[in-house]
């Protein structure tokens, strides 16, 4: 029986199935289950349905816009001034920065309630065609480390840490295009129970210089370092770095090697707190080094964990064939360290207190000026080039040899990638935390000063 001569059949039994009494009803449906093959829950449904037939086609009805003009540009500013964070993150800092917020755009009673209370999934959808723009590609040069190697032990169960001061390590190259002679490099150390992170630039990557750089990051942390977890680099696995951990009673694991996962903490702030600022230029010179660390220790590290919160993962959720991710509410990092009992309660109170003085805006905008410093000390002739001859927005990926995996000469090439490597936010338009695509206006306080519809009014 074929579709059409179901449809017609249903026709001719619906009215009187449909002033039937409950026995005669039964015997409908099981004729009518067994003369077209359908599910006997699916034959009630088109049964008690509304007549076989044509129905009218309804208008789709369409929710009107709740939120304004003026509200979506001033959340634009906020979540470029703040680096693009997850649409979970900025809605917490939304009632962190209000009060920077209202005296910045002059905001109304009504636009700071809209403000308020806009929900992670509208964010979502208002930001989704910005954030189509924003795309991302991370190398690094790690040279395996065999000194020591199975004298430290492997550590896998950082998820599983409740209190500050176990940190993972890691470094970020500044080598360009060239990983000959000596060039900087960023030590990044997180900690996985607060998020919190601090970075320093050293040239090179010698065993003392390291374990100089950890020394200097100690004294910054609000909490006492308890563990050292790394990657198998021979920058970490020494005899430098061991002694130093015994003598200052740190627990120093390593991950497996080629597990970038075991250590997924500060490869994260690898990107988020590194090359989405610094792009993949090479600093070769105690001058990069030097501003490189003005800006690390000051304005970056205060506005990274004073005001920018993060989430946490709690627990992996099946439902079905998907992986549902349940994340904590978003904190700073001050505020879990504030939390913690193990934290200097002097060092907590300085840093509240040094929160409430400091502007958010005046931070982003002071960081904005330093790396424009910074990028002026790159090494311009050993970075990755970009076509010349046309404008920073419009150029495009510059061809690559075949080879294996994405770049396998059957597979098909994706044309909608950024520029090619180099400076992202100099020369190749790579949109970033502080830059916009034309170069010609940081996103920071330019973003305010556009002329924005209602935006000051």
């Amino acid at each position: 029986m074929g579709h059409q001569t179901k449809w017609e059949y249903l026709r001719a039994i619906y009215e009187r199935y449909r002033q039937a009494g409950h026995r005669v009803k039964h015997v409908i449906l099981n004729e009518f289950c067994l003369n077209t093959g359908y599910h006997r829950k699916y034959a009630i449904r088109l049964l008690h349905g509304p007549p076989p037939g044509k129905q009218p086609v309804g208008r789709a009805r369409r929710r009107a816009l709740r939120y304004g003009q003026e509200t979506l540009s001033i959340l634009t500013a906020v979540w470029e001034a703040a680096g693009y964070p997850w649409s979970v993150r900025l809605k917490a800092l939304l009632p962190i920065w209000m009060p920077w917020m209202r005296k910045r755009f002059r905001l109304s009673a009504a636009t700071e309630r809209q403000l308020l209370s806009i929900s992670p999934r509208q964010i979502d959808r208002r930001l989704r065609a910005k954030k189509t723009q924003r795309k991302r590609r991370i190398y690094g040069r790690t040279k395996p480390g065999h000194l020591l190697k199975h004298h430290i032990p492997v550590k896998t169960d950082s998820w599983e840490v409740t209190s500050p001061g176990f940190t993972e390590v890691d470094l970020v190259s500044h080598s360009g295009n060239s990983g000959a002679g000596e060039f900087a490099h960023t030590l990044n150390v997180t900690d996985i129970h607060t998020t919190w992170t601090e970075s320093r630039a050293v040239l090179g990557r010698g065993q003392a210089t390291i374990e100089g750089a950890l020394q200097e990051v100690e004294k910054a942390l609000p909490f006492r370092l308890l563990g050292v977890d790394s990657d198998n680099g021979s920058e970490f696995i020494n005899w430098h770095l061991q002694a130093w951990c015994q003598r200052k009673g740190i627990q120093l694991t390593r991950g497996r090697p080629y597990k970038k996962d075991d250590n997924a903490h500060v490869e994260q702030k690898n990107w988020t707190h590194v090359r989405k600022l610094l792009g993949w230029d090479r600093y070769d010179s105690l001058a990069a080094v030097e501003a490189l660390n003005d800006l690390y220790r000051h304005e970056l590290r205060l506005w990274l964990n004073l005001f920018l919160p993060s989430v946490k993962l709690v627990k992996k959720v099946r439902v079905g064939s998907k992986l549902r991710r349940v994340y904590d509410t978003p904190q700073t990092p001050l505020q879990r360290v504030a939390s913690s009992p193990q934290a200097h309660a002097a060092r907590v109170a300085e840093l509240q207190s040094l929160q409430e003085s400091l502007n958010p805006f005046a931070l982003a905008k002071a960081i904005d000026q330093k790396l424009e410093h910074i990028y002026e000390l790159a090494n311009r002739r050993l970075s990755p080039k970009v076509p010349q001859g046309l404008p920073a927005t419009e150029r495009t990926k510059s061809s690559q040899p075949n080879g294996g995996g994405k770049d396998a000469p059957w597979k098909s090439r994706k044309t909608d990638f950024s520029p090619p490597l180099g400076n992202p936010a100099k020369d190749a338009g790579f949109p970033l935390s502080h830059r916009r695509n034309n170069n010609s206006l940081k996103v920071t306080f330019q973003m305010a000063r556009r002329p924005t519809p209602r935006l000051h009014s």
